[in-house]
């Protein structure tokens, strides 16, 4: 195997970039801007020309290098074709093949983002030591990740592990930002925690220290809850009413050895967990019933490990 690997994580903003050795230990990361202007057309080549000037800095070449993973907001074929990425402006094209391209043709593996996150936190995070993980990230929306046997489970589609876009109230008359109703992630996002609270604060009496708060955030309520604040306490148990029952059903299909939890709500920490356990256990498969849940402790840095590892596994 070649001495060095990057993995790349793009996203809305930045694209984060790791500069790592065939053993999966940083050499260096940094980030560039996402330049989602002309439909994206330069975010690819401004990736290349980071390498190409990493490289240079470190003295190495390409023929050094065992290859690139690259983790895509979007889904991603096994084959490296993207099926579109709307906030980027990309639409059906093989992204793994076009940065090679552009790299004189080292190897290119391309995935999901959250995938390649799930796949990070597997390898080196929350998942280590078990070969089968869901990972679930709360952030602005709810995304997944699933591994089985130490691999990612892509889907026919690209889509498998898109936990967010689970229905779980058929009577919700708000739109998902997907097109759907009730969906996962109206409830279960840090926005839908959010969302929750301004409906709850409308039709609540009930005192709660949210209401003398401007912009309320997903921590304000996981504070206040935390403080035995009873409205708050409340939006927290439905979101782990929410999540607990989605990922039963998960579970019940894929039976994984560890549940792990990541994004910017895992912050809340084991209220977080306990209010998922509450409802998870009742309504798991009885085989799955004792599935371990774990925090997830890579942060920003899964997507950048779980790329990598897609060229070094």
């Amino acid at each position: 195997m070649k001495p060095y690997a990057f993995g790349i994580d793009i996203g809305g903003t930045t694209v984060k970039c790791g500069f790592f050795k065939n053993d999966g230990t940083f050499v260096e990361k940094w980030e560039i801007p996402t330049r989602t202007e002309n439909a994206g057309g330069m975010i690819l080549p401004d990736i290349a020309d980071a390498i190409l000037g990493k490289l240079r800095e470190h003295g190495v070449g390409l023929g050094d290098v065992e290859g690139v993973g690259i983790g895509v907001p979007g889904p991603v074929l096994d084959d490296g074709v993207v099926d579109g990425c709307v906030n980027l402006g990309w639409g059906v094209f093989n992204v793994a093949e076009k940065l090679s391209g552009l790299l004189d043709g080292v190897p290119v593996k391309a995935a999901n983002d959250a995938n390649v996150a799930a796949l990070g936190e597997q390898w080196r995070g929350g998942g280590k030591g078990f070969k089968n993980v869901v990972m679930v990230t709360l952030g602005t929306g709810v995304g997944g990740g699933i591994i089985v046997g130490g691999k990612i489970l892509g889907g026919g589609h690209g889509a498998a592990g898109e936990i967010g876009h689970m229905q779980m109230r058929k009577n919700e008359t708000a739109v998902c930002g997907c097109g759907k109703k009730g969906c996962l992630e109206q409830y279960a996002s840090a926005t839908g925690i959010v969302r929750m609270s301004k409906l709850a604060l409308a039709n609540e009496k009930k005192e709660t220290s949210l209401r003398r708060l401007t912009e309320i955030t997903s921590k304000d309520i996981f504070d206040a809850a935390k403080t035995g604040d009873a409205v708050a306490l409340n939006l927290v148990d439905t979101l782990g009413e929410m999540l607990g029952s989605a990922l039963a059903h998960i579970t019940a299909v894929v039976d994984p050895d560890v549940i792990v939890v990541g994004g910017g709500v895992s912050k809340a920490g084991q209220i977080l967990l306990d209010a998922i356990e509450k409802y998870y256990r009742p309504a798991a498969f009885h085989a799955c019933r004792d599935t371990d849940f774990k925090l997830a402790v890579l942060g920003n840095d899964a997507g950048m490990y779980g790329a990598v590892r897609l060229v070094l596994d």
